[in-house]
Order: structure tokens, then C-alpha cells, then sequence
């Protein structure tokens, strides 16, 4: 069996180059590559379109098959790659195994105001000059300080702080004669950003629209963070904390039960209106149930409009296990639309001036 023709029977050529064209017409994740030694930086001699494409090597953690596992997707046009031809005669079939991260001596913009090749032809990337081309939150350099952190941390400060709680005041004492306080009211702040990264332990992935995906294992700092370029976060700290920050709508659907488990306190502040529908499909026994432990009160407090309470078709039943005492600053109105009835051991009723009954009849047994 003749075996005269097959790939890499001359053996692997290996080249260095820049991407200058990611925009692969067959979406394999192909990049065209001018390559040091075999293409001229002379874009009049050789544009960026004659360029050969060069295949993406996945690892073997990816399928490279039908979608499963990662996409080839990743390099920037000023990308230095290095790979190797699998054609050594032509020097048209390559592959590209690996990015070259180094420390680029001139901007993109500048490059492209030379026209050569070796750069970016849209003049976007390097974004810095004679800075490392490892992210600036995996290096955490003082003097190269990431724009989206120092952003972060700002608007902490200026819209995450002093959220208020609760304020219950008004609530009567069991002669009800005196008030007294149920419910201090209190404030709370989204903690600071915890970012402490020391190199070479921050595990950064930033795309280019600046969504961020953070691994820090600084020791004694671990963290994680997950960043949306709009701001919205979710970010898990060192002690186990996770602070989540939303710079728009949650809409969450569950299919099935929900079940939540707080240990501790748990304040909720809305700055709108809240709504809850029980049983929205009609189901039979579908109730809705508020039970608090012994040793605790339920506290509500309205500072002004009404409390409504209605049952359209049902009965509305009130039990006290011991006294029930009730306070009305104004007129207390009780309307039946049939019959009141009162069963008692004793009745006692103390009117400061008038008292009045009015009936036809009225029967006193």
C-alpha cells in the first residue's frame, strides 16, 4: 500500500504569526495568519485576504465535534498565534495551537496608522502599549488598575449603601394606653468589593464586550466573580459570602416546588409596590400559610393609607388565645347583614359621655 501521500509525511513546518482576519466564511473558527519568515508585513504584496486559513486545535476536553464541548472561538484579529503546516511543501493548510501573550510595544490605532502587516487591521487591539498582555485584574499592578473594578467600587459607594429596614414605632402595650417600639428600624449596605488578587493566582477570563469571569486563589483571598458588562454581578468572597447586584429586571420561573431555608434574619426593602397570588390555578388546598414560633409577634405597620383585609365568598375567623384588645382613634363601625352575636361570661361597657342602642326591638334577658 503506497503511504506516499498523506499528512505530515514531510513532516511539520512550524510558524509564528498574527492574526489578521477571524471573520471565517465556513464559521469553523478559522483565522487568517501572516506568519514571521513565510509572509511579508507588505500588504500591497500580500493582503490580509490572500492569507491562508489556519484551523483552531482544541483540547482534548472538547468534542470538536457537533457543537459539544468549547467553542473554537477566542483569538483577536493582533492575536500573535503559533502553530504548524500540515502541508510542508505549500504552507497552506496550518493549524494554530496557542496564543502568545507579550508586551506590545505600540497601540493598535498606531499600527494600523502604519499600514503593515503583523497587526490588527482594524486598529483595535493591542489596547496598551508596553503593558503585559495578561488581564489587569490577574495582575493587579498598582500603576495599571482595571477600569471596570475602579468602576465597580464607585458605584458601590454611591448607590449600595445605607438601604433602610424596617421601622415599626406605633404599636400599643397590652393596656392600651402606651406605646412602644416593636421594630428599630436600621440600614444596611452592600459590602465592598473584596478584589485582592496577587499574581500569578488570578484566573481571568474577559471577552471583549468586557463580560468577566473571575477565579482568585490568592491564599487567605479566594474568590469568584461573575460580571456583566452592564454591571449586574454575582460575586462569592473569600468567607463564603455572595453578593449579587442586578441592573435590571429578575424574572425567575419555576416549574416545580420552591423550597428556602434562612437560618438567620432576613430584610427585604422594596422600593415599589408587592404583589403575591396564592393558588392562581384554583386548586384545592392550596393555602397559604404564615406560622412564627413561640416568643415572637407579628408586627404591621401601615405609617399612611388604610389595611383592607376581604373574603368575597368565605368566612373571616379571628382566635385569641388570650386577651384581644382593640384601639380605635376614631369611629368603630360593625355592620351585619343579618345577625350579631355576643356569648360571654361577663359584659362590661364603659362609655366616656353617651352610649347609645338603637333596635325594634331590643330585648335585655
Amino acid at each position: 500500500m503506497s503511504t506516499t501521500d498523506f499528512m505530515g509525511r514531510d513532516g511539520f513546518i512550524w510558524f509564528a504569526g498574527v492574526v489578521e482576519d477571524r471573520a471565517d466564511p465556513l464559521k469553523l473558527g478559522r483565522c487568517r495568519v501572516r506568519c514571521l519568515g513565510y509572509h511579508t508585513e507588505d500588504k500591497n504584496v500580500l493582503p490580509t485576504s490572500d492569507l491562508p486559513w489556519a484551523h483552531p486545535l482544541l483540547p482534548i476536553t472538547s468534542s470538536g465535534i457537533s457543537g459539544i464541548g468549547q467553542t473554537p472561538l477566542g483569538l483577536l484579529e493582533g492575536s500573535w498565534v503559533i502553530g504548524f503546516f500540515r502541508d510542508a511543501d505549500t504552507k497552506q493548510d496550518a493549524v494554530i495551537m496557542g496564543s502568545l501573550p507579550g508586551k506590545p510595544i505600540s497601540t493598535g490605532a498606531l499600527n494600523k496608522a502604519e499600514g503593515l502587516g503583523f497587526s490588527d487591521p482594524n486598529g483595535v487591539y493591542p489596547r496598551y502599549a508596553n503593558e503585559s498582555d495578561v488581564n489587569r485584574l490577574a495582575r493587579n499592578d498598582a500603576d495599571n488598575q482595571s477600569i471596570t473594578l475602579e468602576a465597580r467600587k464607585t458605584i458601590r459607594a454611591a448607590s449600595y449603601t445605607n438601604i433602610p429596614t424596617g421601622n415599626i414605632l406605633s404599636l400599643p402595650t397590652a393596656d392600651l394606653n402606651t406605646n412602644t417600639d416593636a421594630s428599630e428600624g436600621t440600614v444596611w449596605s452592600l459590602p465592598e468589593n473584596t478584589y485582592a488578587t496577587t499574581y500569578p493566582y488570578g484566573h481571568v477570563y474577559e471577552s471583549e464586550s468586557g463580560h468577566i469571569l473571575e477565579f482568585d486563589d490568592t491564599p487567605d483571598k479566594e474568590r469568584i466573580l461573575l460580571y456583566h458588562h452592564s454591571g449586574t454581578e454575582t460575586e462569592i468572597t473569600a468567607a463564603g459570602t455572595k453578593n449579587e447586584v442586578n441592573k435590571d429586571s429578575t424574572h425567575t420561573i419555576t416549574e416545580k416546588d420552591n423550597k428556602v431555608y434562612i437560618k438567620g434574619s432576613s430584610d427585604v426593602t422594596l422600593g415599589g409596590r408587592h404583589k403575591i397570588i396564592i393558588n392562581a390555578d384554583g386548586a384545592a388546598n392550596n393555602h397559604y400559610d404564615i406560622q412564627v414560633g413561640p416568643n415572637a409577634n407579628v408586627n404591621i405597620q401601615v405609617d399612611s393609607g388604610d389595611v383592607n383585609i376581604s373574603t368575597l365568598t368565605g368566612k373571616m375567623n379571628l382566635f385569641a388565645g388570650g386577651d384581644m384588645n382593640m384601639k380605635v382613634g376614631g369611629t368603630y363601625r360593625l355592620t351585619a347583614g343579618q345577625i350579631i352575636e355576643e356569648s360571654q361570661s361577663t359584659t362590661t361597657r364603659t362609655a366616656q359621655s353617651e352610649y347609645h342602642t338603637y333596635g325594634n326591638p331590643i330585648d335585655h334577658n
